[in-house]
């Protein structure tokens, strides 16, 4: 998906808003309470921070509440449960992410399909991860990181928030592409993956922008490459994997908005106006892209399409790999 094509697209459509009537025909229409968004992972974590950078917006011009959910737990699979069970009536939605929307059903045996038992209402916000390391590490450049990890018996480690996150598997192409021998450790939740790494407990993360934004700019983590097709805006220095020698090497992690099956056509139509209105509004965009992230509206159908495609994309991977879930 080209999502500057895509941008200007969805700036368009969210003009639709103006038409919102205020009369009092539409004070009894959807939505008349407050609206709840599940989150999968726990406060503080980068689903969490998207979340609560677009609640304001999509809170106005919803005129109800926007009541943020944390559910954290078995990479999203908790919040996903929740979701399908919830009524399909728009008062229930969750921001997904790509291992919970994507990964998660090829490595565990679910009893729901996030392909079809979700419908979708529009992608979120798309971006790269970034390795790093520890500042104190001798590890200087990906090169560095590629030699070590080639090495037999090596002790380098790569921690992510979990089996099947964006982490877990950019780092699992890596050590496909590159040969290495490094170990994946999993942990329940980005922050004590982090805790781990300013700690020297662990060797490296491939981490979201909004995890390590701050730790490298205190000097505390080194960043070694970018997992994207281009670099990262707000790290220009910092190369992409790509262009350190891995040729074609690209993995972007993604968040999009979803509800539970059989949610009523006019309730979706509301729900994506409301939030590609959110993602085109220029103060949510800067935000966002403070923290390295690219804003991706979307309308329901191209988030149904790039959510199934994502789910092929990466179920062949997981097969490939023998990846197994928790």
């Amino acid at each position: 998906m080209n999502i500057r094509r895509r941008f200007a697209a969805a700036f368009c459509a969210a003009l639709s808003l103006v038409s919102l009537s205020t009369s009092a025909a539409d004070a009894d229409a959807y939505p008349n309470r407050p609206i709840k968004v599940v989150v999968g992972f726990a406060a503080g974590g980068s689903s969490d921070t998207v979340m609560r950078i677009l609640a304001p917006r999509m809170s106005e011009l919803l005129k109800q509440s926007i009541v943020i959910d944390n559910r954290p737990g078995a990479g999203g699979n908790i919040a996903s449960d929740y979701l399908i069970k919830a009524p399909a009536d728009g008062y229930t939605v969750m921001l997904g992410t790509i291992g919970s929307l994507a990964v998660n059903q090829h490595l565990n045996k679910l009893s729901y399909n996030p392909v079809t038992d979700m419908v979708a209402l529009s992608m979120a916000v798309v971006f790269s991860n970034i390795l790093v390391v520890n500042a104190s590490s001798p590890i200087r450049s990906l090169d560095d990181y590629v030699r070590q990890g080639k090495a037999v018996n090596s002790p380098l480690s790569f921690g992510s928030s979990g089996i099947g996150s964006s982490g877990h598997l950019a780092g699992e192409l890596l050590k496909s592409a590159a040969g290495l021998r490094n170990q994946h450790v999993a942990y329940r939740g980005g922050g004590p993956a982090m805790n781990d790494l300013l700690g020297g407990v662990l060797q490296s993360i491939f981490s979201s922008p909004t995890d390590a934004l701050q730790f490298i700019q205190a000097g505390k983590l080194r960043p070694l490459a970018t997992t994207g097709s281009k670099r990262l805006e707000v790290l220009p220095q910092v190369p992409t994997i790509a262009e350190s020698g891995f040729p074609g090497f690209e993995t972007t992690n993604w968040y999009a908005f979803v509800a539970p099956q059989r949610t009523p056509a006019e309730v979706i139509q509301r729900l994506n106006a409301a939030i590609v209105a959110t993602l085109t509004d220029p103060g949510v965009v800067a935000q966002l892209r403070k923290l390295g992230l690219d804003p991706m509206p979307s309308t329901s159908d191209e988030a149904a399409r790039f959510i199934r495609t994502e789910s092929d994309k990466w179920g062949s991977l997981v097969r490939k790999a023998g990846l197994k879930g928790e």
